[in-house]
């Protein structure tokens, strides 16, 4: 077990947002809270998951477990992405365009979270329709991994980088 923990790297976790959710029962209401929660390497990898618990610290801690069980490895090309995309999940749509070195990170809220986390450090974001947190999350994900590198672009056409990148 000590072996597996010294080969993962280190993950950044963030709070992306907690919901309190009420059941009314017959003695009453019935507080929980769902805690969204975005994991990172800062170089690439990046998940999220959804913790839930009648307590705040519990329900973070459920979300980081859940969020490290489905971590998935992003396209890079120097510290922006390859290309211009658009992530759909549900009603979210996120729009996610590469930009040139030293423009930052523009994006807003729960966008921003993934983006920080999956270690770009250049990109013009866009949240379009949705504004539900857990959907821009799930969106932005999805075009993150929809990305294609022009060594993966050239090796589906069989030919070389150079060719691709003319």
């Amino acid at each position: 077990m000590a072996n597996i923990e010294t080969q993962a790297p280190e993950l950044v976790e963030k709070v992306v947002a907690i919901n309190r959710v009420s059941k009314t029962v017959k003695g009453g209401r019935v507080m929980k809270f769902a805690a969204l929660v975005v994991v990172g390497d800062g170089n690439g990898t990046v998940g999220f998951g959804l913790g839930k618990s009648g307590e705040v610290p519990d329900a973070i801690r459920k979300g980081i477990e859940d969020a490290k069980k489905n971590l998935t490895k992003i396209a890079l090309k120097g510290t922006t992405i390859p290309h211009e995309i658009v992530g759909e999940f549900g009603a979210g749509r996120v729009l996610m365009k590469p930009a040139a070195p030293g423009t930052g990170v523009i994006a807003g809220g729960p966008v921003r979270a993934v983006i920080e986390v999956a270690g770009i450090k250049d990109i013009r974001t866009k949240s379009l329709r949705s504004n539900n947190p857990c959907n821009v999350v799930r969106a932005t994900i999805n075009g993150l991994k929809n990305c294609t590198s022009a060594k993966e672009v050239a090796a589906k056409r069989g030919k070389t980088v150079k060719e691709i990148l003319g």
